[in-house]
């Protein structure tokens, strides 16, 4: 909690230091030093998604393609090259591995004892976070406990104190419904000492006050909205940051760092944005933003960026002028925003002409043979959390079942459910078992259920569900089911399926046939949104060479063209429920019937456990959808894992080939070719 100089001693925090932190160090601050210069140097990590080691507990093997292990030493190094650094967290930090479930739920860990990733975010020393919209995931009574306690709200005890996260953790834009107060301190104000340069050339150490502001994405209020509903309310960063931005400056902060758990979008701005860096950029007072949420990354120096938008500049990582910085997701970057100040004699201020953002990845480089290098990892991370870490692997060892074929998303894009199908088995028999008991009006009406491939690539030739033929365990029901979502079931009706699976399409391209170039068919649309059922009584088309939304072709329902005043259940998760507007109006909350307390996950493992033998004739080739036939002129082409073609074929997927060992993206992933004709 300390920002860091090389030249001037750290000084201690007492607990209740965290709204305004006190001075240490020395230097005068006087007139005289008019003209002084420095760099302060923030650095930044984002979605960690509590991947405290470089280790994947779905394969039970090492990765060191991520991993805060190895963000650690990027920090240590910019700490060597910076005098002046501040260390700041984004969010989305307790949730997302079986080491994180394992400590919120399996074994709740005791107030007494910090989570791991907060152990190993301790041994370097941060200054401030914020809030993702995954730390809500695990409820609010958790949140107060890992966050040392304190929060008013219903059903939180505000006098409880626990070990907490070991920095301030800043959010301005949630607040609880009991008081009508931000749930958490909205900002810090830190103030340190920097080493700088005066205007003779000498150096001279000088006090500064560095605003440190959170946002996270309005978002939760719909995606937990069965821990937070009545309990918090939120409003829009543009509107928090105009509220407590002036409030910093008033109180002396000199620059104002901005932490949005949010990225980049060109949709026009309200208040429950999801994305509006765009538009907090502009919010006078506001010197540097570290943006987080979207696992993309900012600035981008590839020729296509992810961002393009005006206003977005990717190479001297600016938004609206704003030195700004995004370091991808789950430890793979390092965040750094340079910012030049300059001293009045009296406070600091930006120069943004001198002031910039860049990323740092933990990949080093490429070895001789072409293959991934990375970054050693910092070696006093993995003993912080050793025992927490074993009794994981020993946790998710647990047997539960059998499989004779390898279950995979590798191919998922072009038609294998063979790790979808159980998945929608499993929420069907819970959704159908729970309506016979306890909800008679629906007992009649027909229940499917819907899944998506959670994990399809993005991150890389490891980011596929992938279960060999064999034992099953609990680790391969978390990658069968890789969040910490509930069972939801919504009441839709023909048409709405038609409409369903129409958003669900925009996974894809649109390809013309007569194009003799090669086409990709997979496009930007994220495949945790491609939803498709894996039952018998359903069939359907997709028909890429069609525009997104008329590319449905012969749905059918039990063998028929489907009522589409017919009703149906359908069994999915919170998320899709009761955020998923973009697909259906329904999916807003609307359309739930029965939002169960059970994750989707859990109820995998139990359907696992009460049907221990899974086999590819029962539990992984239903095919309800494949693409509508057509002649290309050109390559069809879309990517995959190396050396997967097998899992294509055992799949009955003839229409594959393999066009390249690598494909090009620097992922690790190859590239392959789909013959829409067959």
């Amino acid at each position: 909690m300390k920002l860091r100089l090389r030249t001037v001693p750290a000084c201690s925090l007492s607990a209740s230091a965290l709204l305004l932190l006190a001075a240490c160090g020395g230097g005068t601050s006087t007139a005289q030093n008019a003209g002084a210069t420095a760099t302060l140097a923030v650095l930044e990590t984002t979605d960690l998604h509590f991947n405290v080691r470089s280790y994947d507990y779905f394969k039970l093997a090492e990765d060191r393609s991520y991993g805060f292990e190895r963000t650690a030493t990027l920090v240590r190094q910019a700490r060597k090259e910076f005098a002046n650094t501040l260390l700041v967290d984004n969010g989305d930090t307790i949730q997302g591995t079986a080491l994180a479930d394992y400590e919120a739920v399996v074994q709740t860990i005791p107030c007494s004892q910090q989570l791991s990733v907060f152990k190993a975010m301790g041994a370097l020393g941060y200054d401030a976070g914020t809030l993702g919209n995954h730390e809500f995931n695990y409820g609010l009574p958790f949140l107060n406990q890992v966050l040392g306690g304190g929060m008013d709200v219903a059903g939180v005890d505000p006098a409880r104190k626990c070990a907490g996260a070991g920095y301030p953790t800043v959010l301005a834009n949630v607040y609880s419904s009991k008081t009508n107060k931000p749930l958490v301190q909205p900002y810090a104000i830190i103030e340190r000492t920097v080493a700088a340069t005066g205007a003779d050339g000498k150096p001279v150490t000088l006090p500064i006050k560095v605003g440190v502001i959170g946002f996270t994405t309005p978002g939760i209020m719909n995606w937990d909205k069965r821990y937070l509903d009545g309990k918090v309310y939120t409003e829009g960063a543009v509107e928090a940051a105009t509220k407590y931005v002036p409030e910093l400056r008033a109180k002396g902060a000199d620059i104002v760092v901005a932490l949005l758990h949010g990225g980049l979008d060109s949709g026009a701005y309200s208040a429950t944005m999801e994305n509006p860096g765009l538009y907090l950029s502009k919010v006078a007072g506001i010197d540097a933003m570290v943006m987080g949420h979207q696992h993309s990354v900012f600035p981008d120096a590839s020729a296509t960026p992810a961002y393009s938008q005006a206003g977005v500049d990717n190479k001297s990582g600016t938004v609206n002028g704003v030195p700004a910085v995004m370091a991808s997701s789950w430890g793979k970057a390092l965040g750094v925003v340079r910012l030049a100040l300059a001293y009045d004699g009296k406070a600091w201020s930006v120069d943004r002409s001198q002031s910039r953002g860049e990323l740092r990845s933990i990949q080093s480089g490429k070895d001789a043979a072409g293959k991934a290098v990375y970054v050693e990892a910092d070696s006093t991370v993995a003993p912080l959390v050793e025992t927490q870490h074993q009794a994981t692997i020993a946790y998710v060892k647990t047997p539960i079942g059998s499989t004779d074929f390898r279950m995979s998303t590798l191919f998922a894009d072009v038609g294998d459910p063979g790790a979808i199908q159980i998945v929608n088995q499993a929420q069907q028999a819970y959704v159908a078992a729970y309506i016979q008991a306890n909800l008679p009006q629906y007992a009649k009406l027909p229940v499917l259920s819907v899944s998506a491939p959670f994990k399809s690539g993005f991150q890389g030739s490891a980011d596929y569900t992938d279960v060999a033929a064999g034992p099953l365990a609990i680790f391969n029901a978390a990658d069968l089911y890789l969040y910490p979502n509930t069972v939801y079931a919504v009441k839709v009706n023909g048409a709405d399926i038609r409409n369903w699976l129409e958003a669900a399409a925009k996974r894809f391209n649109r390809i013309d046939p007569a194009k003799t170039g090669e086409q990709a068919l997979v496009g930007s649309f994220p495949g945790y949104n491609f939803d498709m059922f894996t039952s018998a009584d359903v069939r359907y088309e997709i028909d890429v060479t069609q525009p997104a939304g008329s590319r449905i072709r012969n749905l059918t329902y039990q063998g028929r063209p489907i009522d589409t005043a017919q009703e149906f259940v359908i069994a999915t998760n919170n998320y899709r429920a009761t955020s998923g507007k973009s697909f259906i109006d329904k999916l807003d909350g609307s359309g739930t019937i029965w939002a169960s307390p059970d994750a989707n996950r859990d109820v995998v493992i139990d359907y696992l456990r009460k049907n221990p033998r899974v086999t590819r004739a029962a539990n992984g080739a239903a095919r309800s959808w494949q693409f509508t036939k057509v002649a290309t002129a050109g390559p069809v082409v879309f990517s995959s894992g190396p050396n997967a073609l097998p899992v294509a074929q055992a799949a009955g997927l003839t229409n594959i080939s393999l066009l390249a060992a690598d494909d090009g993206s620097g992922k690790g992933t190859s590239k392959y070719r789909i013959d829409l004709s067959q």
